[in-house]
């Protein structure tokens, strides 16, 4: 009877009750709009990176307004986030951003500040070498045209964004390194959009002037190019056009003889980054043993990638 009634309770036990999950860790995600197709790209990772390692993360879109910038980072600490990570709208209030973080580590993105108002293991940049993506681009066009002189097309990004000037510097720094006789009959803004850049293209070709390469900042604006040489019938292998981002699209025109260069800038890279170094900084550690760390621990670099037709088809996905 004792052994039959000892068996029945045993049997009867309720199974233990779960462990309640652990609340996620909390991390702001601010970015202005996205219609640019790296920052989309960049974005998406973010989230992606997020949710493969079960953190909590609020994104938030403030289009270009540094007020509401300025206001989420001021109240990101008394909100429960234990870091920032920041695509700026504008990095000339970095400073601002920095001073309204009430100590919060911020880890910016996809829009470099200037080195002084980074702070090592508290305020840091993740990103690619901007330079880097100009000098492939050039040292491209160079294998292709050689050293002689050539009429160059350089259309910009946004004035605000600092890839805009590097990535323009590194195009002429190189050429000049390499003694082209390079004559620049055009240098312009198209601010990212592939409108802005077929308007300035087309502008120039109604000129009569001849160019030999146009070198954008982005591939956005290098597909822009592109349309416009297909509307006026003009051969667009006879101009050599490049890009930068490898995104989907460039890829595409590369694989289809358009576009001749473009510049692989890794988001998904980017983002890994950014978010280890969100949670090693808002647990209050160092950037000691993180990949690409440079030695003032200020910058977390991702390497660029060289992409045209020899190997596009590694990067179409």
């Amino acid at each position: 009877m004792f052994t039959l009634v000892i068996g029945t309770l045993t049997g009867c036990t309720a199974a233990p009750a779960p462990e309640p999950e652990s609340p996620k860790e909390k991390y702001l995600f601010i970015l202005p709009d996205d219609v640019d197709s790296f920052r989309g790209s960049l974005a998406d990772a973010i989230m992606a990176q997020a949710e493969a390692q079960n953190i909590g993360i609020e994104a938030v879109k403030i289009g270009n307004s540094t007020d509401k910038e300025i206001e989420l980072i001021s109240s990101a600490k008394e909100n429960g986030f234990k870091a920032i990570i920041c695509l700026p709208s504008d990095n000339s209030v970095v400073p601002r951003l920095n001073a309204m973080s009430n100590d919060l580590p911020i880890i910016y993105l996809n829009n470099q500040p200037a080195d002084e108002h980074l702070k090592a293991n508290k305020y840091v940049y993740v990103g690619s070498f901007e330079e880097q993506a100009g000098q492939f681009q050039a040292e491209y066009v160079i294998s292709r045209l050689g050293k002689g002189a050539m009429n160059v097309i350089i259309l910009e990004g946004d004035k605000h964004h600092s890839a805009t000037n590097s990535r323009t510097t590194g195009v002429k720094s190189t050429l000049i390194e390499n003694g082209v006789n390079a004559n620049f009959v055009l240098v312009a803004h198209a601010n990212w959009s592939d409108k802005e850049a077929a308007d300035r293209f087309l502008t120039f070709m109604e000129t009569g002037q001849s160019v030999d390469a146009v070198f954008c900042n982005n591939d956005t604006m290098a597909l822009g190019v592109i349309e416009v040489l297909k509307e006026i019938g003009f051969d667009y292998t006879k101009i050599i056009v490049c890009g930068i981002d490898a995104t989907a699209e460039g890829c595409a025109s590369i694989a289809a003889g358009e576009m001749a260069f473009t510049v692989f800038q890794s988001a998904k890279g980017q983002a890994q980054k950014a978010i280890e170094a969100a949670r090693i900084l808002g647990d209050g550690g160092t950037l000691d043993y993180v990949g690409g760390i440079t030695k003032d621990h200020k910058y977390i670099w991702v390497d660029f990638e060289p992409v045209d037709i020899s190997n596009v088809d590694n990067y179409m996905n």
